[in-house]
């Protein structure tokens, strides 16, 4: 095919060639996927094409005798946008419309079936469409976790990664690779040597959710009332991503919870009453050992948009100090709209006489791990490492939450030894955890065995396109590596997923601790991964 060369890509032919031959592989499958969308939708813009912020395209194995010239690169990359663009942007959880779509048209006949049950492989489709099925997401991911071809040897990989990675800009290292298809270590150096491994905590706070809770649970606020005291308790369910916001875009809303408690109070014949909040389902205190943090909202069951006062919606920002009382009291002036009176709001707890006026749940638990993996959320991964500790009969504070997340990852049958977990998000520099283990975690939710546990994997950042990895790998493996950083001062960690150029998907986790430099050890870590993605190393 020859597609005339547009105007404005002249001058950036030779960046353009070399981003091509980086990505060209992937697209040749998603255009026959989307061809009849792609014509429909060049009919509708004409030969101007805008880039999406966020585009993508599974990676699949490289034809053995294309040439592509620059002008084929050229019409390459306008196809992937156009790819991108028909299929439809990131969902509000974290997952990819385009890839989840793709992922279904390509294999929904494939893999473990999973019954029916929504949420099992990432966000629920928006419609009567099905869920994909684990196959169909580990294709989504850039390859399969079977293939004809062997893995990589180890011979081959050490002499690739260890120039790479013994550099005094990482310290002290732990390093792992691992075939997901077999789970057997391809490379390894310190790879059980436990250190510090800032927000990579949050795979294993994925995994011991997803494990004690099920993809399809979901986080419940009520409003209460007790009739002997005409009180309205507002009863937090430990869902930080609740919102007042005037679009909820699918999330628990306060408002809604709002509404529908003065219509309950109407029925009653209830005008005026005493507003109270219960944040008694955790335990202990709200304070993260770190402190008072922007990139941490005090830890309570009851919130409203994480208890951010700018507007935004992930990174770090200034938060209110009592994120249950302002959101008592955002509640108390939502019933004013309706017709309630509400005295300014305190703490209580509910008792068991207490009737429940309303009710609103979370997005499933598949949808948050992916928010919380996908954008690095300090709160949602406290939250539900809390969950999880109710969840194992554990205490529902930081001690507790991290006893509950090892114990469940033992009962996985994962190395846990010299493992130590002090709190759900990886804030903590007391928590430990060795690429082994953090390998271990990738194949598991890998494993057919365990499609509860895939938003492990879907969930995890897009190199040069979404979360954490959105402005890395721009002359990389941008959309081939998909991986959970970490970042502390002097902690630098990359865990996540690769497919090599042969089609292999390979689990890999580099942690470094004692840094020299943020900035150095950051891109030593992503020319490992790049290096993995392009190595066939046999």
């Amino acid at each position: 095919m020859v597609v005339p060369e547009l105007g404005p890509w002249r001058a950036a032919r030779p960046h353009v060639v070399r981003i091509a031959d980086a990505v060209r592989p992937r697209f040749a499958r998603a255009a026959e996927t989307v061809r009849p969308r792609l014509t429909r939708l060049a009919a509708a813009v004409g030969p101007r094409f805008t880039r999406p912020e966020r585009p993508s395209s599974p990676r699949v194995a490289r034809p053995k005798t294309w040439q592509f010239t620059a002008t084929a690169a050229t019409a390459g990359l306008a196809l992937a946008a156009g790819v991108v663009t028909a299929a439809g942007p990131w969902d509000s959880s974290g997952q990819r419309t385009a890839e989840r779509d793709r992922a279904v048209a390509l294999e929904a006949a494939r893999g473990a079936d999973h019954g029916g049950a929504r949420a099992h492989a990432g966000t629920p489709p928006r419609g009567p469409q099905a869920a994909p099925p684990a196959a169909s997401v580990l294709t989504g991911l850039g390859g399969t976790a079977t293939t004809v071809r062997s893995a990589p040897g180890g011979k081959a990989l050490t002499g690739v990664l260890d120039p790479l990675l013994n550099t005094p800009a990482l310290g002290r290292r732990s390093a792992a690779v691992v075939d997901v298809a077999t789970g057997e270590r391809l490379y390894g150096t310190g790879a059980g040597d436990a250190l510090t491994p800032a927000s990579t905590t949050k795979i294993a706070t994925a995994v011991a959710a997803l494990s004690a809770l099920g993809a399809d649970h979901r986080l419940t606020t009520r409003a209460v009332y007790e009739p002997d005291t005409k009180e309205v308790v507002l009863v937090g369910g430990g869902d930080p991503t609740l919102t007042a916001r005037e679009e909820a875009q699918g999330l628990a809303s306060l408002r809604d919870l709002a509404e529908r408690t003065a219509a309950a109070l109407a029925k009653r014949g209830v005008r005026e009453v005493t507003l109270s909040y219960d944040t008694t389902l955790y335990k202990g205190g709200t304070i993260h050992p770190i402190g008072v943090n922007p990139n941490l909202a005090a830890v309570t069951p009851l919130m409203a948009d994480e208890a951010r006062t700018d507007g935004s919606t992930s990174g770090p920002a200034p938060r209110v100090p009592d994120p249950a009382a302002d959101a008592a009291r955002t509640f108390g002036d939502l019933l004013k709209e309706h017709g309630v009176k509400a005295t300014p709001p305190g703490p209580s707890k509910s008792t068991t006489r207490a009737s429940t006026l309303a009710t609103v749940s979370s997005p499933p638990l598949a949808a948050l791990v992916e928010r919380m993996l996908t954008h690095s959320d300090n709160d949602l991964a406290e939250a539900l490492a809390r969950h999880t500790a109710l969840a194992t009969g554990k205490p529902a504070d930081f001690a507790g939450a991290g006893e509950a997340i090892t114990v469940r990852l033992k009962q996985l049958g994962l190395p846990v030894k010299g493992a130590d977990v002090k709190d759900g998000s990886g804030l903590d520099r007391r928590d430990r955890l060795s690429a082994d283990l953090l390998t271990a975690l990738l194949v598991k939710a890998g494993d057919p065995a365990h499609p509860e546990l895939r938003p492990a994997l879907t969930g995890l950042p897009v190199a040069g396109f979404t979360g954490t990895l959105a402005g890395r790998y721009a002359d990389g493996a941008a959309g081939v590596v998909r991986a959970k950083t970490g970042t502390l001062t002097g902690v630098n960690t990359l865990a996540g997923t690769v497919v090599d150029k042969d089609g292999r998907l390979l689990a890999f986790a580099f942690l470094a601790n004692g840094t020299g430099g943020p900035a150095a050890a950051q891109s030593a870590l992503d020319k490992a991964a790049t290096a993995l993605a392009a190595c066939g190393c046999r």
